[in-house]
């Protein structure tokens, strides 16, 4: 990480991570029930993740971790994705990447229910700042 001339501002990324989970039925498309995202984890550089996400930030799980060293042990104290695009946006974060993972969970075969399947997904984006 660097200082902008302009405006003194650290270049540098924050990742952030979800988990997640939804059941399908039978009818794909109009039966997929989506659950809320319960905890949004945020990976970086100490100093700039206070910077951009203030109190908002939950360092319990790496307190006192020194400014330029890297955490992945972060996470938000809302749950709201769209939150956190705004506050990484009006940081002047732009998106760079996403990636996502899904997986089946619980299958009828090992004795859930006939017509649902159960799966987890991880999803995290990549933000950064020139």
């Amino acid at each position: 990480q660097s200082l902008d001339g302009a405006g003194g501002r650290r270049s540098g990324y924050i990742p952030i991570g979800y988990r997640g989970s939804y059941t399908i039925g039978r009818e794909a498309q109009a039966d997929a029930k989506f659950r809320r995202v319960a905890r949004i984890t945020v990976c970086g550089k100490t100093a700039l993740a206070k910077e951009v996400f203030g109190e908002t930030l939950n360092e319990s799980r790496d307190p006192d971790r020194p400014p330029e060293r890297y955490t992945a042990r972060y996470y938000l104290k809302f749950n709201f994705l769209e939150q956190a695009f705004d506050r990484l946006s009006e940081a002047g974060f732009r998106m760079a990447a996403c990636s996502s993972t899904g997986t089946c969970a619980f299958a009828p075969e090992q004795g859930g229910p006939a017509d649902d399947k159960i799966w987890t997904s991880y999803t995290e984006y990549v933000f950064c700042r020139d």
